[in-house]
């Protein structure tokens, strides 16, 4: 299943990859909106009703701050889950795989401090992410009753048990 915030910017091209790429694994996709937290809640009863066998959550500031609820969702109705931010994680979502906060903030410190000593902020390039981080949730990975690859947690860029 795919949970999206369809008022999103990223929802026709979030939507798009991962049809892509459930199209190419040969798995069958639910494609579940949520713009409302009843929306939300609907969401994980259509995602029972169909036997989900997992959950990647779109990247949306509206999902986002509903993390936990999302997280707490997941848990309740045992669908493992795939989050952008380590954040999920660290509040009990199963994996997640996504560009680096940390690393992300300290771009910005570096831009701030270039524009603070004289550069004008149209002429500092556009940055993309460099950092990407695997995070992983034993503790959640067996109250869901799933088994991480040995290749998996070796590649983690951390993980939490």
């Amino acid at each position: 299943a795919f949970l999206t915030n369809p008022n999103s910017a990223e929802a026709q091209t979030e939507m798009r990859d991962v049809e892509a790429t459930a199209a190419a694994l040969q798995q069958p996709l639910a494609v579940l909106n949520a713009s409302t937290d009843s929306e939300i809640d609907a969401a994980f009863g259509e995602m029972a009703r169909r036997r989900a066998g997992a959950l990647v959550v779109g990247v949306d500031g509206f999902i986002f701050g509903r993390s936990e609820r999302v997280i707490r969702l997941a848990a309740q109705h045992r669908i493992p889950a795939i989050y952008l931010s380590a954040e999920a994680v660290a509040a009990g979502g199963l994996m997640s795989y996504g560009a680096s906060i940390a690393a992300a903030w300290a771009q910005a410190g570096i831009y701030a401090g270039r524009i603070l000593k004289g550069a004008k902020p149209a002429d500092l390039p556009v940055a993309q992410p460099d950092k990407f981080e695997l995070v992983l949730n034993i503790k959640t990975a067996k109250a869901l009753g799933v088994t991480f690859p040995q290749t998996l947690i070796a590649r983690a860029d951390d993980i939490i048990r």
